[in-house]
């Protein structure tokens, strides 16, 4: 067999070579943007070009401060196939955490959209790396900035030549940075190599959830967001239109996207699908979502209840994956096995629901607090550890905190999870959010996919408060629908709970409240909640 390199330029070269006419959309900042990847990869040639230009070293780290767009889309091929490293920082960052990402990772220019340019303004004294800024913006002129040297990308690239002699090389070397969403301390750079992302777009493309090049695919999971779940890749691979959302979309964004373009396709985290859902209920017959085939959603629990409001509501099949940012990020997906689709209401959504089976490739612990292997029964509860191609091996420059991560060579998810007999894991919460009361755990991801159950509940987190007898209890924050609002009582959830868990389970109390914490990814922050009760502020 041939030595050949598994990198991120042999997509390119099929998206350019097999589908140079498949459309591309951009929702850009004065409007809707369409080229193709024929035109696509010119730009990206452009691009490597220009990064030639202006003194990229391969290896050197480029980074983009960027939402779901064209632009970013050809950064993410340009910048690792030319051999340098693009580093895609989450712009949902607090002030200090952004100054730590971008000077860690020692990035040398930074490519900012137009409208995010304050939060770099802000910080530009303290980016000790950073050579030279580009912002990104359809306009003719450059927006006011304090930022210095800076250029506009379309004038960076305009006369660069539309061809690029793009590197063999080494599959093992680094092509995309990223950060973790810290719940503590700083963020913990990633690093993905060319071969990890390869065989990671290879394995999301097998099965009933791969998309082809019938598909419309829209990523919602952000492009600064580890790898926007290898969406860009995946789509490119297989020739899919790419529908890119752009600056600041609302689910009423969305909705025009999904009708107006026809997508088939999406991915994001479950307060999307729940922005959505209300958005197309609040105006009846405005939209046809005939076109999409399924939606994935990721990053958190999904509630039975909303992909049940999907398919008897809008007619979509709502389906659950996970990963980490550590994991590239896809490690389980779920899908019903052959012999288990005809099952009765309520087991199909219960089943959906489930966190997933094992994409392929990987392997799979699950282990109690003594190292030892739980029962696949699915009530034996265990940390999920993983290894495979696309698994780290290690945090980028930290050592303490790898130390951490691995146990014998497997990597530590820091989620506990039940399996059952027929491989479906499903996870029963983050070690750090379990409640432990009188010597027993309490999941609260089940008691809030429970309360959200609720026809009246919006949204539902649930955290530990500590208890003089029972070391910790639960505590449930629950959103209403606004016309449900002054209408339930907390007496009413708990009665909707009794016949669902057990007794003990049950919350102590139950808090009202307008909003649940978001992280900068969408989940519900629970860190947030235990500040705000620890303030007293959820009493």
């Amino acid at each position: 067999m041939m030595e050949y390199p598994l990198s991120i330029r042999s997509i390119l070269y099929r998206a350019k070579t097999v589908f140079p006419k498949k459309e591309v959309v951009s929702r850009d900042f004065s409007g809707i943007f369409r080229y193709t990847y024929g035109d696509m990869y010119k730009r990206v040639c452009q691009l490597a070009n220009a990064l030639k230009k202006i003194g990229i070293q391969q290896g050197e780290r480029v980074a983009s401060f960027a939402w779901n767009n064209h632009r970013h889309l050809e950064l993410y091929f340009a910048v690792p196939c030319y051999g340098a490293v693009l580093n895609t920082v989450n712009i949902r960052l607090f002030r200090d955490q952004l100054v730590h990402c971008i000077n860690f990772a020692e990035n040398k220019v930074l490519f900012i959209d137009e409208d995010l340019l304050p939060l770099i303004e802000d910080i530009k004294g303290e980016l000790k790396t950073i050579k030279a800024y580009v912002v990104m913006t359809d306009k003719a002129e450059l927006p006011p900035t304090t930022l210095s040297p800076v250029y506009s990308y379309e004038e960076l690239i305009k006369n660069e030549p539309d061809e690029y002699d793009f590197p063999y090389l080494d599959e093992w070397s680094p092509a995309i940075m990223a950060y973790t969403t810290a719940t503590t301390g700083f963020p913990k750079g990633v690093v993905y190599t060319h071969r990890g992302l390869y065989i990671h777009t290879l394995s999301i493309l097998v099965g009933e959830y791969g998309a082809n090049e019938r598909d419309v695919c829209m990523p919602i999971v952000p492009m600064f967001h580890v790898n926007a779940w290898c969406r860009p890749f995946a789509d490119a691979l297989v020739g899919a239109k790419q529908v890119l959302p752009g600056s600041r979309p609302t689910p009423k964004d969305f909705c025009e996207l999904i009708h107006q373009e026809r997508v088939t396709y999406s991915a994001g985290v479950p307060t999307i699908w729940m922005g959505i859902l209300n958005h197309v209920l609040e105006n009846p017959g405005k939209y046809d979502f005939s076109c999409v085939r399924c939606f994935i959603s990721g990053g958190a629990p999904l509630p039975a209840k909303l992909t049940e409001d999907y398919e008897k509501k809008l007619g979509i099949t709502l389906f659950q994956g996970y990963g980490q940012t550590e994991t590239t990020p896809v490690t389980l997906m779920c899908f019903p096995k052959s012999y288990l689709e005809n099952l009765p209401e309520p087991d199909k959504y219960l089943l959906r629901v489930k966190t997933g089976l094992l994409m392929p490739g990987l392997e799979m612990r699950v282990v109690n607090d003594k190292g030892e292997e739980v029962k696949h029964d699915g009530k034996e509860m265990g940390e999920l550890l993983l290894k495979g191609p696309w698994i780290i091996k290690e945090y980028y420059k930290d050592p303490e905190k790898t130390r951490e991560a691995f146990v014998d060579g497997w990597f530590r998810t820091g989620d506990i999870v039940t399996v059952d007999e027929e491989g479906y894991v499903q996870v029963v919460d983050r070690t750090k959010d379990l409640i432990k009361s009188g010597g027993e755990w309490i999941s609260s991801v089940d008691l809030e996919n429970h309360l959200m159950g609720h026809p009246a509940v919006a949204e539902a987190a649930v955290i530990a408060i500590p208890h003089d007898k029972w070391q910790e209890r639960p505590l449930a924050c629950v959103v209403l629908k606004p016309d449900a609002r002054g209408k339930v009582s907390k007496q009413e959830l708990q009665d909707f709970l009794r016949d669902k868990v057990a007794r003990w389970w049950l919350p102590d109390d139950i808090v009202f409240i307008n909003e649940i914490p978001k992280t900068s990814v969408g989940k519900f922050s629970k860190r947030a909640l235990r500040q705000l009760y620890q303030e007293g502020k959820l009493l």
